[in-house]
């Protein structure tokens, strides 16, 4: 069994052991979503650029979409071996010495610190700053394996923002857990840390964590955040974290003691999903945003990657990540909120869905007709630049510039984010040499000879629709002993389709055209050559500020009128 908890639903899928055949799987969207404007139950207005979520929801998937799928699968549930899982990353949840979510706790429920902090929450971009900054500084040894920038989505400049901002709930705080470990801890009821998070997420490189001395020197309180708050025994990847207990297996309807792996990132879990375990082989996951992976033999610095660390994907390789932080995200923010009704009725007119009408209205566009750039900032950029204050832009539009001519450049922009970090990474002396994509939007065609064009690539696809999930089972049968390790395990199990699509050149001579001028922006807006998107973020917090009365309270000395602190009791307005 792989279960695959994405940013809005969970998916649980029935895999064969000898040959990886899916045999039934179910979905379960998370009630509450994704919390980024209120708090739910409270109706609590939240600041720009949070994101959380509910723990009970990723449980209701254990409840719900796992006895499904073994029903959709028409077996018997004592066939089932073992269990594997996948998350977001980096999602992270305060909990409890025993596991409680600090958010179940009645007087922390209003509390937006007690609550999940989800993946694309980056309102810790100061905290991150400050860490980058410090760590720059002091010449600190792990900084390069993160390519000298640490990111606002991670653990340290997450657990730094909850302590300045709610000091309370982080004293209450026993464990600052991966959700991607917090399930498995609810499968199992054992907690143990996996080794792909720690590494990539939680800055432990060489088995050591940044020291105690760098902690204090950015908040004296943060001084053992490491020691109390993180640090927990690591499981290796493939191993079982433990077996599965009596409650779990009442939630799921799954046989009690079978084997439980060690969890994982969504990402992480598709490599051997597509058969791409060796060097230069770069596996993209796109979905609401896009986590590029890959193993080498070589250790480099690579700017602006998100990690490598010794046995992040398989053992025996070193495995990078990169990502960019929206990208089907980006395309459904546009239709939500740009795309007028008559393309609406247009599209049902046609028994289409919004996202195929407007990709067929501009399919057959030549490259660069539409006259637009875009930069594909809308939720930041994770790499190369490292930075959740730069913002999504467009130039080129005029009066006669039709809706699916900006969807068709919101595309491409992300296709050059991609090109991007394949460039960066080549140049670093870890070649890309293959490209297989896996993720939802691989079902649009359009997009992905986009991108074969741009990258000047073939694309390979993996060959199911549940990559992330099929990845898990693929632990899962690891951690059940029936495969020695994950490499051999993938080779039975997993499934690819190769070279789906290949470049055109004459798109492709078009697209470095575009390419050059999506460089010369991104430089500009992003490398200091125009600091405008850090000031407008700066302008949209003081607005918040003012609007929610937080700036004048605090001017009259009403400390209980400070929102708490602005999030929390006795944190920093």
């Amino acid at each position: 069994m792989g279960i695959d908890f994405g940013t809005l639903s969970g998916r649980a899928v029935v895999v064969r052991v000898s040959d990886g055949a899916e045999l039934g799987s179910a979905v379960y969207d998370y009630p509450h979503a994704v919390m980024d404007d209120r708090l739910a139950g409270s109706g609590r207005k939240l600041p720009p650029e949070w994101a959380l979520q509910v723990p009970a929801d990723y449980v209701g998937v254990l409840k719900n979409a796992v006895p499904q799928a073994l029903a959709a699968a028409g077996i018997d549930a004592s066939a089932v071996i073992g269990v594997g899982t996948d998350f977001t990353a980096c999602t992270m949840v305060p909990v409890l010495a025993d596991g409680t979510p600090l958010c179940e706790l009645p007087e922390f429920a209003d509390r937006p610190h007690a609550y999940v902090k989800l993946w694309k929450h980056h309102a810790a971009q100061a905290q991150a700053d400050r860490i980058n900054e410090l760590a720059t500084q002091r010449g600190e040894s792990w900084l390069p394996r993160y390519g000298g920038l640490i990111s606002s989505e991670w653990e340290f400049a997450k657990g730094l923002q909850l302590l300045e901002e709610d000091p309370q709930v982080y004293a209450r705080m026993d464990h600052f857990v991966e959700a991607a470990d917090w399930i498995v801890w609810q499968l199992t009821g054992e907690y143990v840390r996996n080794a792909c998070t720690a590494g990539y997420k939680g800055i432990l490189q060489n088995g050591e964590y940044p020291s105690e001395d760098f902690l204090a020197a950015l908040n004296p309180g943060f001084a053992r955040f490491a020691v109390e708050k993180l640090e927990h025994r690591i499981g290796q990847l493939g191993e079982a974290a433990g077996t599965l207990s009596a409650q779990a297996a009442e939630w799921t309807g799954l046989p009690a003691g079978i084997a439980v792996a060690v969890g994982n990132v969504d990402a992480h879990v598709c490599a051997p999903a597509a058969k791409a375990t060796q060097p230069g082989q770069m596996v993209v996951i796109m979905g609401t945003s896009t986590c590029h992976v890959m193993s080498s033999d070589q250790l480099r610095e690579v700017p602006g990657m998100c990690g490598v660390v010794d046995g992040g994907i398989v053992e025996g390789l070193y495995g990078y990540e990169a990502g960019q932080s929206g990208v089907g995200d980006i395309f459904a923010w546009y239709v939500k909120n740009q795309v007028p009704a008559r393309y609406y009725d247009d599209a049902s007119a046609r028994g289409r869905s919004i996202h195929e009408h407007l990709t067929e209205l501009v399919r057959d566009q030549p490259v660069g007709g539409h006259g637009l750039i875009a930069l594909d900032w809308h939720s930041g950029n994770r790499s190369v630049l490292v930075d959740h204050e730069l913002s999504g832009t467009l130039v080129g539009a005029t009066l006669t510039t039709r809706p699916e001519e900006i969807y068709r450049a919101l595309f491409e922009a992300t296709a050059f984010g991609t090109r991007t970090i394949i460039e960066t990474f080549t140049a670093s002396g870890v070649p890309v040499t293959e490209f297989t994509v896996a993720g939802g939007l691989l079902k649009n065609s359009f997009l992905m000879q986009v991108y074969s064009d741009v990258l000047r690539l073939p694309i390979s696809t993996i060959a199911s629709e549940q990559g992330a999930a099929l990845g898990s089972a693929i632990h899962a049968a690891v951690a059940a002993g029936v495969y020695p390790d994950v490499r051999a395990a993938g080779e039975a199990m997993g499934k690819v389709n190769a070279g789906v699509y290949t470049p055109n050149e004459e798109a492709a001579a078009a697209y470095d055209a575009l390419y050059a001028e999506y460089t010369a922006l991104h430089d500009y807006f992003g490398r200091g050559g125009n600091d405008v998107m850090h000031r407008l973020a700066a302008m949209k917090r003081a607005g918040y500020e003012r609007s929610s009365g937080v700036a004048a309270a605090a001017a009259s000395g009403d400390v209980d009128s400070v929102e708490q602190g602005a999030l929390g009791e006795g944190g920093r307005a």
